[in-house]
């Protein structure tokens, strides 16, 4: 497994993730102090051992029975429906950056067996979004895989406005060029911060107000 992965591992280790500031991210208010420590404390077990099997290059069976043993012990009954969905945002987000399929199990925990059976009931008949093309970048500070799902294509749309997003897992501005003929996208794992028309912003200037969100909103 690439270093670059290790590192962006690394990195929700030393993270607090259930601090005050994550929670208002979220628009919620933190729940108690105890909670939290206990919250961080296991997601801690968890990924070191998960460190220590992607050093070992480990396949990814194990990989994912560390993340299942991790998320089992998360007792659902201690927690509230928004402390749980924070719990499974961050085992997806660890099982994005190891390359290991855990949504079904996440489903699982969070909704039960026959609420997960009927949702994906619901999903097949839904259908799924077509994705057509799929832009993908680095974060410029954790490193993490920053998405654009481009849905629809029209080719007379000449180039579009550039974004500038912040990364869900670090808060990190950075800067997205699209390209032309987008018609439709959805955004992977980031949020829009700003959007840079290109009436108003050539590439250097969205690199200058990039720089200007960086230094000021810290």
């Amino acid at each position: 497994m690439s270093n670059s992965k290790l590192e962006r591992l690394k990195y929700l280790l030393d993270k607090r993730k259930f601090a005050d500031s994550e929670w208002e991210k979220r628009g919620l208010n933190p729940s108690s102090h105890e909670l939290c420590s206990l919250m961080e404390s296991k997601f801690n077990a968890c990924l070191n051992s998960i460190i220590v099997q992607v050093e070992e290059n480990s396949k990814e069976k194990m990989l994912k029975l560390e993340l299942l043993k991790g998320l089992k012990s998360f007792d659902k009954s201690n927690f509230d429906i928004e402390e749980k969905e924070f719990i499974c945002d961050y085992f997806h987000e660890i099982s994005k950056v190891i390359e290991v399929d855990f949504k079904n199990e996440l489903n699982k925990w969070l909704y039960g067996l026959l609420l997960n059976s009927i949702f994906k009931i619901s999903d097949f008949i839904k259908g799924k979004e077509k994705v057509i093309e799929v832009l993908s970048q680095n974060c410029t500070k954790c490193n993490s895989n920053l998405e654009t799902f481009i849905l629809r294509k029209d080719d007379s749309i000449s180039d579009s406005d550039f974004f500038i997003v912040r990364c869900k897992s670090c808060r990190e501005f950075n800067l997205i060029d699209k390209g032309p003929n987008v018609k439709q996208l959805r955004f992977g794992e980031y949020v829009l911060e700003e959007q840079l028309s290109r009436n108003q912003y050539d590439l250097e200037g969205a690199k200058i107000r990039l720089k200007q969100l960086q230094f000021f909103r810290k």
